[in-house]
């Protein structure tokens, strides 16, 4: 399965200036962070969750 290279990384991030625009790009990277932080809270919760009904 071919990887990602630094070109192609270099495209993409070219591409993605161009649609959103640099003022835009702190606001999308806010809300990715946002929502990763959120995904691991409910992952975290999840397996405590397992934990306490196992015993």
């Amino acid at each position: 399965m071919p990887t990602i290279g630094f070109w192609e990384l270099i495209l993409i991030l070219l591409i993605v200036l161009l649609v959103f625009g640099a003022a835009k790009l702190p606001e999308i990277g806010r809300a990715l962070g946002k929502a990763i932080r959120e995904f691991k809270k409910a992952s975290g919760e999840s397996e405590r969750d397992d934990k306490k009904s196992d015993k």
